[in-house]
Parts: C-alpha cells; structure tokens; sequence
C-alpha cells in the first residue's frame, strides 16, 4: 500500500520555490538588493523549518546526521529571520551569512546521504552528495573572498538556487512515491 509522506509535500514547496528564486536572480538583473536579501531570507526560514522536520523525522537514529540537520535548521531560520527584520543590516552582512547558509544547508544534506540512498536510491544519492559538494565549494569561495561573493551572488546564487530546487523536487517525487 502507498501512503504520502507530508514531509514530500514540503519539499515540493521548497523546490518550486527555490527553482522561482534562481529565476527570478536572472530574469531581473537590476533587482534592488534589499528584495534579494527578503527573498533569500524567506527561503532560509523556509528550508531551516525543512531541516528541522527532516530532525524530528530522523530523530530516533543514532549518528551525526540528525543533529546536523536540527542545528542547520536552527541556524537557517535564525539567519532567515535576521534578513527579513533588518533587509538593509542583511544586504550588508549577506556576503557572510550566505555562504553560511550554504555551507551549513550542504552539510546536512551530506550528513543524510545515507538516509537519501535508502529513500531515493542511488541515483539521486549521486545527484544530491555532486549538488552538495559543489554547493560547499561555492560555499567557502564567497566566505573566503566578500568582493566575489558580491560580485556573482546573483550568477551563482541562481545557479544553485535551481540546482537545490531540482533536488527538492526529485526527493519530493521519490519521498511522495515510496512504499511504507
């Protein structure tokens, strides 16, 4: 018997709306600052709240991979909801929280590989550790260097941006399917 998983809806959600935010960075080049750094904060808060359901959905495995996923969360939502209290603070300090929060999303992601490949198999295992190896190089470059991190936000942040979207689709589709 199939039963959905409430938690394939919500990657659902978050795909669409990371793959709408990637976007969104190019198709507006000349998009004020404060606006990006709402955005972005929204989906902090928003993926912070995935990674903590995805703890309390784990939570009875022992390892590192659930408490990663629950201070990822933390971290995401607190970062989510400083970009949107203080939009012009956030413009300033976004070239530190970002890679931030990409580095601390990637991390959880590769701390649950494991648990994707039991979900999802191996294919999407692959998929997910490339996309989040990738996303932690990304990660460090911008909080190693704020100029390149100003300097391609909006190439790169798009570019990952629908990158982690796709991802959230495809474990969507593979949570919302599988056999319990």
């Amino acid at each position: 018997m199939r039963r959905r998983s409430g938690f394939g809806w919500l990657e659902l959600l978050i795909g669409i709306g990371l793959i709408a935010l990637g976007i969104l960075a190019f198709a507006k080049p000349d998009f004020a600052l404060t606006s990006l750094v709402f955005a972005y904060g929204i989906a902090a808060v928003v993926m912070g709240i995935a990674d903590i359901v995805l703890y309390i959905q784990v939570e009875h495995y022992t390892g590192f991979g659930p408490v990663v996923s629950l201070v990822s969360g933390i971290l995401s939502v607190m970062s989510g909801m400083m970009l949107l209290v203080y939009p012009r603070a956030g413009a300033m300090v976004l070239t530190l929280l970002f890679p931030i929060w990409f580095i601390a999303h990637c991390i959880s992601r590769l701390a649950h590989q494991q648990h994707i490949r039991q979900i999802a198999g191996s294919g999407m295992h692959t998929l997910t550790l490339v996309i989040n190896i990738f996303g932690l190089i990304l990660g460090f470059m911008m909080l190693l260097s704020p100029l390149f991190t100003l300097a391609t936000l909006r190439s790169f942040a798009g570019i990952y941006l629908i990158l982690l979207g796709v991802d959230s689709l495809l474990m969507a589709g593979s949570r919302m399917g599988m056999r319990r």
